[in-house]
């Protein structure tokens, strides 16, 4: 696979973050490379105290540090309450910038018409992000080429760099539909870069499963075994690094190493290839301008193997994989929680959790040593 990205120009050079940082940064990369063979990995330790040529920097530079309006659907979808609670865009997102929340990333662009008598419009929705020092950096949306010069004006009105969706480009198991898809991305990457925008894709699990390319014919002569290639890897090889772009899910990348460890190979003998969330981006860091820093706790009786916490509840190691994958300033990380609302006997769930989590995320620190 790493010869078909580097003859497409899409696998970057050593990332420069994993040698010439300090000794936290070199112990990230090797936990990386640790996980990546499947041995435990240590969490990242750290100076005890800055001074003597060290220097601190947020790991997370504060004006990317955003959210995704899926975790908080239920206060913006809220209609007025006398709970106490903030609910549409105007009180939610005048919450979140108080917060410390910088960047929003659309999960939709509808509230309760009974807060404004009708149906809010772009355009008061971006005054709101104005009035509140917000920037929008994406969104989840359908992408569709019948839709998508509508879906870009909106995403133009609301001043977003990125415009993306919450799906896989498709959801086959199949190389010849990965193909259509990335022929079809290629085009509307092409026409978002011609407004100035990225288009990019998020995932879940199943989109690092394995493709089904080879081996015998099932009846409807689909191949039936794998070469080991993951479906939105080879996606990613086939799509221009200048035109399609990706949002990796954290907490999901970790979902499908827990989960799509194996395949049966086209002699019908299993094989097993641990996926490395940190590795994947480290070898295409440019690809992902977003994230979703979404944590779970390891749990054996979920078929996930993890349940999904506030962002610093649960185990997922986002100072190693932060550190690991560099390019600070590039990369913007989105909080999301789909389990965070609380439903009407805990309506300020979802706000307290986005609190906790941005605390966290403003705690992730990079230690360096002056040269």
């Amino acid at each position: 696979m790493d010869e078909v990205l580097r003859r497409n120009g899409q696998l970057s050079p050593p990332n420069p973050a994993l040698t010439r940082r300090n000794i936290l940064a070199a112990s990230a990369g090797a936990a990386a490379v640790l996980g990546a063979a499947g041995l435990p990995v240590l969490q990242t330790s750290r100076p005890a105290r800055a001074g003597g040529g060290w220097s601190v920097d947020p790991l997370i530079p504060e004006q990317n540090r955003g959210i995704i309006l899926y975790s908080v659907r239920d206060r913006i979808r809220a209609a007025p309450d006398d709970s106490g609670v903030p609910y549409g865009f105007e009180r939610v997102l005048a919450r979140l910038a108080e917060l410390g929340y910088k960047e929003i990333e659309f999960a939709g662009y509808t509230q309760s018409e009974e807060i404004l008598g009708r149906q809010i419009t772009p355009t008061e929705i971006r005054k709101i992000l104005d009035d509140n020092g917000l920037v929008a950096n994406g969104c989840h949306v359908s992408i569709r080429a019948d839709t998508f010069q509508e879906q870009l004006d909106i995403a133009e009105e609301l001043g977003m760099k990125n415009i993306g969706t919450g799906s896989d480009p498709t959801r086959s198991d199949y190389q010849s539909d990965w193909d259509e898809a990335a022929d079809l991305w290629n085009e509307l990457g092409r026409q978002a870069r011609e407004r100035k925008m990225r288009l990019y894709t998020h995932n879940h699990d199943a989109a690092y499963n394995f493709l089904l390319d080879s081996g015998p014919l099932d009846e409807q002569g689909r191949p039936t075994r794998s070469s080991g290639v993951r479906k939105l890897e080879y996606f990613m090889a086939k799509t221009d690094a200048k035109y399609v772009y990706f949002e990796m899910d954290i907490y999901w990348g970790y979902v499908a190493r827990h989960k799509h460890h194996t395949f049966i190979n086209s002699a019908g003998r299993e094989r097993t290839r641990v996926f490395d969330p940190i590795l994947t981006v480290a070898r295409r860091p440019r690809r992902f301008p977003l994230f979703h820093a979404k944590d779970g706790a390891r749990s054996p009786e979920q078929s996930n193997g993890y349940e999904m916490t506030p962002m610093g509840d649960g185990d997922i190691n986002f100072q190693q994989f932060f550190q690991t994958i560099g390019h600070y300033d590039f990369h913007h990380a989105n909080w999301e929680q789909d389990t965070a609302p609380g439903g009407s006997e805990n309506p300020g769930q979802s706000l307290e959790f986005a609190e906790r989590s941005y605390q966290h995320m403003s705690e992730l620190t990079v230690y360096s040593q002056s040269e």
